[in-house]
């Protein structure tokens, strides 16, 4: 198989993704959770990432669509594609899936997908995160991982607008 086609088999339907959860959770992998827009991919969201990968085996991204992301961010975003934004990040070697989601928060996915491990932005406190309870129910835990000042998707926006 090639690269590319590796990269593009990283970009899952919720329906794709009952395969490959079932023969994870066989093999006893621990499945990582976490979630954003990713409009513009910087150091940021890759050190984000790949800390969120440490915490298990396997790391799954929930995407907003692209839909999803003009109700949270406004009509002018987002910046690049669902597609782009998804290809991106299949792109990186510590993320083993990425899959849409078009509500404006993924509880539906944490719900269906049940990680062990869920993870944002210490910018939330862990008992106010979505899926929280879930995970928790579970036996899974919660985490949050500190940003990097002086990163983030709309100072790289107003740096640009300069």
């Amino acid at each position: 198989m090639d690269k590319l086609s590796i990269v593009k088999n990283k970009i899952s339907t919720q329906e794709d993704l009952t395969k490959w959860l079932s023969w994870s959770r066989f093999q006893q992998k621990k499945i990582v959770f976490t979630n954003g827009c990713f409009d513009i991919i910087h150091r940021g969201h890759i050190e984000y990432l790949a800390k969120a990968a440490s915490f298990g085996d396997l790391l799954v991204i929930g995407l907003n669509t692209d839909s999803s992301v003009k109700r949270l961010k406004g009509e002018k975003r987002p910046l690049l594609d669902q597609l782009a934004r998804a290809t991106i990040l299949a792109a990186l070697q510590f993320v083993d899936k990425v899959v849409y989601f078009e509500e404006d928060t993924p509880l539906q996915l944490i719900q269906f997908i049940q990680p062990h491990v869920l993870v944002k932005g210490s910018d939330y406190k862990a008992e106010n995160i979505v899926g929280y309870d879930v995970v928790k129910q579970n036996g899974g835990i919660v985490v949050t991982i500190d940003f990097i000042d002086g990163y983030s998707t709309s100072s790289i926006i107003e740096k640009a607008r300069l």
